[in-house]
């Protein structure tokens, strides 16, 4: 009798911890024979019986917590409670690391690149000034020879003048200033890209579409944005968008339009005739000091020697500024720029033509990014906006432009 009376303590006292334990979670119940004590075997020790009992109450313990986590991953009817299929599928966190090692491979491969391009600008930017010197000086010195140094002194200008303007041909062709920052802003487009995808693995859930639009992305230069107007019902309030943000954004792309976008192609024209006129001219002005030096010594001698000399120098001054002042790279800073604003524009506007508010991005977030890549606070967003507002019903041109940074 002491013995069982043991074994119930112990079973009570365990089932009372357990159901602290598990408060407001787990219910088990355990209802427990009435001992008889005429039917009892006694060949079975008392520490085994409560050994079995304990084990007894251990299983059942075991299935409750079994159901009602198996109640808590069924699929929820209000959609409140996530369910198991929102886990992601390994396959596509796969497919995103990969594109993600090479997304990062093409962002050394650019850096490389831009770095291989600047040296060869001024390496050859420092040939070319010197080859073309030298034979302005040479020719110069021709002019006070007679005899075999004339001849020596003026066809050794002559081969280094027709020298210096093949390489100038080949050198405003390829124009290395511009390629080094094409090179560039193709690095920072790919850690931007990096950077997203970074963020989709470890903020969100992706999906097969995440991954179909991150592989548009490295493969085409400019991706064809997702045709949303089609779409005409959904709800037009709520994630983070009212009425009031999307007339705010309608009135930056009007600002970008009008004054950014247009301003930057502007200057770009303006750097590419400038840019075209000094490539010109420098073969041009090394052609013409060929011509000159090769007729030194002759009966337009001092003639000849003037323009040998002369357009040699001014040769070595356009050439300095073509691809040392980088007009190349200016153009297509103004060209990168331009085209920056135009996908602001076409990103805000695929935001606003997608009727279901559910579809498109957080609004706030949204609001927050394109005031981050204008160089604005919030605050001075909407006072743009409202700037513009003003500016249209009175029928005039806002004079500010939307970006702070450029």
């Amino acid at each position: 009798m002491v013995s069982l009376q043991f074994s119930s303590a112990v079973i009570t006292s365990v089932a009372y911890s357990s159901s602290r334990c598990r408060r407001g979670m787990i219910r088990a119940t355990i209802n427990m024979p009435k001992l008889q004590p005429g039917r009892l075997s006694l060949n079975l020790p008392a520490r085994d019986l409560v050994l079995q009992e304990v084990l007894d109450m251990g299983v059942g313990l075991t299935a409750a917590t079994t159901s009602n986590l198996e109640k808590k991953y069924e699929p929820s009817t209000n959609g409140i409670f996530p369910s198991v299929s929102n886990v992601s599928d390994p396959s596509v966190i796969a497919k995103l690391h990969a594109i993600m090692e090479a997304v990062a491979d093409r962002v050394e491969m650019h850096k490389n690149i831009g770095e291989q391009r600047d040296n060869w600008n001024h390496l050859l930017l420092t040939s070319i000034n010197a080859i073309t010197l030298t034979a302005a000086t040479m020719a110069g010195i021709a002019a006070t020879s007679v005899g075999g140094p004339l001849v020596a002194l003026k066809l050794s200008s002559t081969l280094m003048y027709l020298a210096a303007t093949g390489m100038l041909v080949v050198m405003n062709k390829i124009q290395p200033s511009q390629l080094v920052e094409e090179h560039r802003n193709a690095a920072r487009l790919f850690k931007q890209l990096h950077g997203q995808i970074q963020r989709t693995l470890s903020c969100g859930t992706p999906t097969s579409t995440d991954v179909e639009e991150v592989m548009e992305k490295p493969t085409v230069w400019w991706p064809e944005h997702r045709q949303r107007q089609d779409r005409q019902s959904g709800r037009t309030d709520g994630n983070g968008w009212s009425v009031e943000l999307e007339e705010e954004m309608r009135e930056v792309v009007g600002v970008l339009k009008r004054k950014d976008t247009e301003d930057y192609l502007r200057l770009g024209k303006i750097a590419l005739k400038v840019n075209r006129m000094l490539a010109i001219s420098g073969p041009l002005l090394t052609g013409l000091a060929a011509c000159g030096t090769a007729f030194v010594g002759s009966s337009h001698g001092p003639w000849a020697a003037t323009l040998g000399v002369v357009a040699g120098a001014m040769a070595s001054v356009v050439n300095t500024m073509e691809h040392g002042g980088q007009v190349g790279m200016v153009f297509e800073m103004y060209r990168s720029n331009a085209g920056f604003f135009r996908l602001m524009e076409e990103s805000i506007e695929s935001n606003l033509n997608e009727r279901d508010v559910g579809r498109r991005e957080n609004g706030e977030l949204f609001e927050m990014k394109v005031a981050l890549q204008l160089g604005r606070s919030l605050s001075g967003l909407k006072g743009l906006a409202a700037s513009s507002c003003s500016s249209s019903k009175k029928g005039e041109a806002i004079e500010e432009f939307a970006s702070k940074l450029f």
